[in-house]
C-alpha cells in the first residue's frame, strides 16, 4: 500500500517541478512585457517584429497588444500558482500518511 503512496508522491513531485518552471518561464515573460511597455512609453517610433519582417506600427496598438498578453501571462501565472498550492498540500497529506503507515510497521 506504502509502494502506491510514494509512487503517487513522486508524480505530485514531478508535477510539482514542471509548474515551478512554468511560473518561472511566466513571470520572465512577464517581466519582458513590462520593459517593453516601459522602452515603449518613451518611444518616438514603435515596430512589431511579425515572423522575419518588421513593420512600423503605432505605439497606441503596441502597447494594446503587449498589455493584453501581460494581463494573459498574469492570469495563467495565479493559475499555476493555484495548482501548485494544491499539489503542495496533496503531498503534505500524502506524506504525512506514509509516515503514518511506516510508523505502524515498526
Amino acid at each position: 500500500m506504502s509502494a502506491n503512496k510514494i509512487g503517487q508522491l513522486q508524480l505530485l513531485q514531478q508535477n510539482l517541478q514542471n509548474i515551478s518552471l512554468q511560473k518561472q518561464q511566466l513571470q520572465g515573460q512577464i517581466v519582458e512585457y513590462e520593459s517593453a511597455l516601459k522602452e515603449l512609453s518613451g518611444a518616438k517610433k514603435a515596430y512589431k517584429i511579425v515572423g522575419k519582417m518588421m513593420f512600423a506600427a503605432s505605439q497606441e496598438e503596441l502597447t494594446t497588444d503587449l498589455s493584453e498578453k501581460k494581463e494573459v501571462a498574469e492570469i495563467r501565472l495565479k493559475n499555476f500558482s493555484q495548482q501548485e498550492e494544491k499539489l503542495q498540500q496533496s503531498m503534505e497529506e500524502l506524506q504525512k500518511e506514509v509516515m503514518e503507515e511506516m510508523k505502524k510497521k515498526k
